[in-house]
């Protein structure tokens, strides 16, 4: 098998990648992998899913897999990633399971895993249960009678997700006209319901709940629409999740993007100023913008670039202590309340810095200069581009044209077929000229 883990769970086209078959195989070793230290009661696992129609399908693999070696299991129902991890760490459960491809196609769709504690397996632990998997490990149980896990149904725990969202924060936002963009995906519910809660006056839209549109043409992915609608409505502010709500993207009052950069340096700058940062430190990862880092250290903090990946970020901040870091995505941890990235979180946070400040969310955020920047996604068969002599010359000459003068970072995705080129500098037509060769030798090469 191999390689089953990516870089946020196992990912896959739902019925043909990630079949039922496999899941409930994989529901086995992790279950067992989760629960083998379990002594004083029967072993519990909690499941929350998105909106995607496989939802369904992957969810009964999941918690028949689970029972069959022993295990409860309590299904939240529809809900956002973060509200899963916040959901264990406050709950007498040996572990979660997340069903959610994020902001991937409606026909896409993953299994994600969190340990006790509510933190997303490390590259160590999926490595166990992978082994497990691939070994068909005899040693995996098979109980029978009274043995067998059963399942309970846990959806009133979501309100417990949603008052502590609520308590996150100590204004009130009446007053605050805002947009909110659900991605017809896991937030449809949670985050409207916040959001009124602390007082605001929200224009709602993709919030069906029913599978079929999640991240088609809305979201964090495509804020063309919530753009349109901020403007329009003259709303002090938009906010765009995707279809698990672990990431937000906003949009300022007259329209204009605000990335997961620009939020994390609005936020970074608020917790530095009332002595909120660790240690004045941001983890970011290598696609966060060269201007976040000259509006971080020009304000007397620190920069820390993790590898690519919101766990690598969370690994680097429990390392070292820090308690607030994220990707250019959106995808933001706030240590201080929850152990991975959270959209509706991040956005009722950001919202605060609004309330409290009197400033504008554009007027905020503009503090922080970008440099130009591009990113281009080049679908391949092969992403295994370190193999081809020809690619990685052409990456070594475009670091010798652009030293000192920006940056090129070049990765395969972990959870598509895809090859990410990004590339930093203050001289756009050089960025442009060195894009455009390199992704001609990509695409020739490994297309």
């Amino acid at each position: 098998m191999g390689n089953l883990f990516g870089t946020d769970g196992v990912r896959g086209i739902a019925n043909k990648e990630l079949t039922g078959e496999l899941v409930y195989r994989l529901a086995r070793a992790a279950g067992f992998y989760l629960t083998k230290d379990t002594k004083k009661r029967k072993p519990r696992i909690l499941i929350g899913k998105d909106t995607r129609l496989s939802g369904d399908m992957l969810e009964s693999a999941l918690a028949a897999g689970m029972n069959s070696v022993g295990i409860d299991v309590i299904k939240l129902g529809v809900i956002p990633t973060p509200g899963v991890s916040y959901l264990t760490s406050i709950s007498d459960v040996d572990g979660a399971v997340m069903i959610s491809a994020s902001h991937n196609p409606i026909e896409d769709n993953g299994i994600k895993f969190f340990d006790k504690e509510g933190y997303k397996l490390t590259d160590e632990m999926e490595n166990s249960i992978e082994g497990i998997l691939e070994e068909e490990y005899d040693e995996i149980p098979s109980p029978i009678s009274t043995g067998i896990g059963r399942i309970e149904h846990g959806e009133e725990l979501i309100t417990k997700y949603m008052d502590y969202l609520i308590n996150s924060v100590a204004l009130d936002f009446s007053g605050l006209k805002v947009v909110l963009d659900c991605a017809c995906g896991a937030a449809y519910r949670v985050a409207p319901e916040v959001l009124r809660s602390l007082g605001a006056e929200l224009i709602v839209i993709n919030n069906s709940p029913s599978g079929e549109k999640i991240n088609l043409n809305c979201g964090s992915t495509h804020p063309e629409m919530i753009q349109k609608i901020v403007r329009e409505e003259g709303a002090d502010l938009g906010i765009a999740h995707d279809g698990d709500a672990d990431r937000v993207i906003m949009v300022d009052e007259n329209g204009e993007l605000i990335d997961g950069d620009k939020i994390m340096a609005v936020c970074s700058l608020d917790m530095m100023k009332n002595n909120r940062l660790k240690e004045n430190t941001l983890v970011v990862t290598p696609y966060s913008n060269l201007g976040l880092h000259e509006t971080i250290n020009e304000s007397g903090g620190k920069v820390v670039v993790a590898e690519n990946g919101d766990r690598y970020v969370l690994a680097e901040m429990l390392k070292n202590g820090y308690n607030l870091g994220g990707e250019q995505s959106g995808h933001i941890i706030f240590l201080d309340y929850n152990r991975t990235g959270d959209g509706i979180l991040t956005a009722i946070q950001t919202c605060a810095i609004v309330k409290k400040t009197g400033k504008s969310i554009g007027e905020l955020s503009s503090v922080m200069k970008t440099w130009p920047q591009r990113l281009k996604n080049i679908k391949v068969k092969n992403k295994n581009w370190e193999d081809y002599e020809l690619i990685k010359k052409a990456i070594e000459k475009a670091e010798e044209e652009l030293a000192g003068k920006g940056r090129i970072f070049v990765r395969a995705s972990g959870t598509e077929p895809l090859i990410r080129i990004m590339l930093e500098g203050k001289d756009e037509a050089l960025l442009e000229k060195i894009e455009k060769e390199i992704s001609e030798i990509i695409d020739k090469e490994l297309a």
